[in-house]
């Protein structure tokens, strides 16, 4: 955690309007999305061991970074810890961004099935 300029002790003591100024500086500073995502990840360890309230921290920054910048691996693997952060069309815009092959065979697999097996059966049900 060192390598993105807050050390672990800071990141369980520090108070939320120091983490986020110096979180949103990291991004601003650097551009590194994977790096100030899992430092959102942290901190949202942090949410549930702790009194404080850490949730949806840095909101707008989080949709920005899943919504606006290259998807990467790190994005595909977390992405599912954020989902308080999108709403349903946000959401699902982010899962097309990230999965595009997947959605694709989803559709397609939809379709054959809606053709081989469930029109051929509404006919029989109507015979």
């Amino acid at each position: 955690m060192e390598d993105y300029g807050l050390n672990r002790q800071q990141l369980f003591q520090l108070k939320r309007g120091t983490l986020e100024k110096r979180v949103n500086n990291y991004f601003k500073e650097t551009h590194d999305g994977n790096g100030t995502i899992q430092l959102l990840l942290v901190l949202q360890v942090r949410d549930e061991l702790c009194e404080g309230d850490f949730s949806l921290l840095l909101k707008d920054l989080v949709q920005y970074i899943f919504l606006h910048t290259r998807s990467s691996a790190t994005m595909r693997r977390f992405y599912h810890y954020f989902a308080e952060y999108f709403d349903k069309k946000e959401w699902r815009l982010l899962s097309l961004k990230l999965f595009p092959a997947k959605n694709f065979i989803t559709e397609k697999i939809k379709a054959l099935y809606s053709q081989i097996v469930k029109e051929p059966l509404a006919r029989l049900v109507e015979s």
